[in-house]
């Protein structure tokens, strides 16, 4: 027997408590037994230095490999198949299955199932209902407070497939284009186009595997694409799986790197040579594109033309984060998720950690807190009388009175 094991050390205070790390385990279908290390004990007793670290104890309890970074199953299967043939032949290896009952999530689903993003382009709404693996097309009612559902795309059952059934693995990103769809497919590494009239989908950008290698990048591969951002013709993508700006000109398509080294830091300078820190959340004025960088808990602005570069409005580094309003560097928010850009000129952001919306103004550097009360939001759309929030552990789409701030959920029919 095999026995896995999480042992979740997390760098975030929010990712210490035992509910969220059930809620995201259970989100990620993360089925096996998980310790929360959240005193970091189990990290300093292995000597364990990196998110992620693999550790392989044999029956007798000594460690006998360990190895640090993503790797795929393959990679790591003859090391397994060796532990294995040594155990069964020692006579320590217990054979037989078994099996660890999961814990049920603090709220359970319901319509919805950690829905990621929201888009709303008048009263047209489309929702990423990400833990069913599908998106929700439908049309507002005139107080914008209920959603009549006309067309479910996805959901019979998660996977990778394009026409008249098409099938999303965990969909994020959504972008309304005209009588097009456009959809950041995150569990299957792609970008794809739904249209409105037929609810048939295809593949713009993307081959439904992981961007892992240059072998993998010259077939067009991308990595866990987030979220989605549409100026004259040009996709803009938040490719969290690699720390960079993307962009897919839907015309041709070509797809390109517009912003970001692939290292994972806070940087600024040229498009190019930025460093950027898995970015989850983008949109765009038209003339620059702002983006939320998750890992460095920053709000970030490139530009659009390549031969720009990347400046951060708020967030400091990887390991800087809180829940202070204020303005420059004194401001402190935790792993954001959501970005959306309000008439005005300034941007509302889900401090998704903090569970709070947060106005951002890019022009003084000044944040602060609109509206608490929700559960790790993710994602963010501003309607005409509304705000409308992918509440993600909640199940639900939150709607906030862009005057009042008062709070409701969004009825779905």
């Amino acid at each position: 027997m095999i026995a896995v094991v999480g042992v979740h050390s997390g760098k975030y205070t929010t990712e210490r408590e035992t509910p969220r790390i059930r809620d995201a385990s259970i989100r990620l279908g993360a089925a096996h037994p998980t310790v929360n290390d959240r005193q970091f004990r189990v990290w300093r007793s292995y000597a364990v230095q990196a998110w992620p670290t693999l550790v392989a104890v044999d029956p007798r309890g000594a460690v006998v490999g360990m190895q640090a970074g993503e790797f795929t199953a393959d990679a790591v299967a003859p090391f397994l198949e060796r532990l294995i043939a040594d155990a069964r032949s020692a006579g320590t290896l217990v054979e037989g299955p078994r099996h660890f009952a999961a814990d049920p999530p603090t709220v359970a689903p319901g319509m919805l199932a950690f829905p990621g993003k929201v888009a709303v382009d008048g009263r047209r709404i489309a929702i990423a209902d990400s833990g069913h693996h599908r998106v929700l097309i439908g049309t507002l009612d005139e107080r914008g407070a209920r959603m009549r559902v006309e067309r479910t795309v996805g959901g019979s059952a998660a996977g990778y497939r394009d026409g008249a059934e098409p099938a999303f693995v965990s969909p994020q990103g959504l972008a309304f284009d005209g009588d097009l769809l456009h959809v950041a497919d995150a569990g299957s590494h792609t970008v794809r186009e739904v249209s409105l009239r037929t609810g048939e989908a295809r593949t713009v950008a993307g081959t439904g595997a992981q961007l892992r290698s240059a072998v993998d990048e010259a077939r067009g591969a991308l990595s866990s694409p987030w979220d989605l951002a549409l100026a004259d013709g040009t996709l803009y993508v938040a490719m969290a799986g690699v720390h960079q700006l993307w962009t897919v000109s839907l015309a041709t398509p070509r797809v390109e790197v517009l912003s970001g080294s692939g290292a994972e830091e806070l940087h600024d300078g040229p498009n190019g040579t930025a460093a950027l820190a898995q970015p989850m959340g983008i949109c765009t004025d038209g003339g620059v594109v702002y983006f939320v960088d998750a890992e460095s808990s920053a709000v970030r602005v490139a530009d659009r033309d390549p031969a720009g570069g990347v400046r951060t409005i708020v967030g400091t580094g990887l390991f800087d984060f809180g829940d202070v309003d204020g303005t420059g560097d004194a401001v402190r928010m935790q792993h954001q998720q959501g970005i959306a850009r309000a008439p005005d000129g300034r941007l509302l952001v889900c401090d998704s950690y903090n569970d709070a919306l947060k106005w951002v103004d890019p022009a003084t550097r000044r944040a602060e807190t609109w509206v608490r009360g929700f559960s790790q939001p993710s994602g963010l759309a501003i309607g005409d009388q509304a705000v409308y929030v992918a509440d993600t552990n909640a199940h639900r789409i939150a709607v906030v009175d862009r005057r009042s701030g008062e709070l409701s959920t969004l009825a779905i029919e």
